[in-house]
């Protein structure tokens, strides 16, 4: 299982499960507006965008930093765990939308 600094595992597990039980996106969307600031689901959305263009787009670090508003900093980060970290959250989320051919 993947290490993690700030929460204990068991938690993220349940929460993780209580996303997945939600039926409809509408269901996620309050839920997250339940439980995160407005600033939290700003950075998570970003940070989606972010992996989302460099997942379906060849464009450059500065050319998403220029549509998301995001530092080359963020871009750089989400873009190792997209294609590096052992994780694979990115990717199993993204193919779900936008399969690799």
């Amino acid at each position: 299982m993947p290490k993690t600094i700030h929460a204990d595992q068991k938690d993220i597990l349940e929460l993780a499960t209580v996303i997945s039980k939600l039926s409809t996106p509408n269901s996620v969307r309050n839920f997250l507006y339940d439980v995160a600031t407005p600033q939290e689901i700003d950075d998570l959305t970003q940070r989606y965008k972010i992996a989302k263009l460099l997942w379906t787009t060849d464009l450059s670090y500065q050319a998403i930093a220029k549509a998301t508003k995001a530092s080359t900093t963020t871009i750089t980060r989400v873009a190792r765990f997209l294609k590096q970290e052992s994780f694979g959250g990115y990717r199993e989320a993204l193919s779900l939308l936008y399969p690799k051919k």
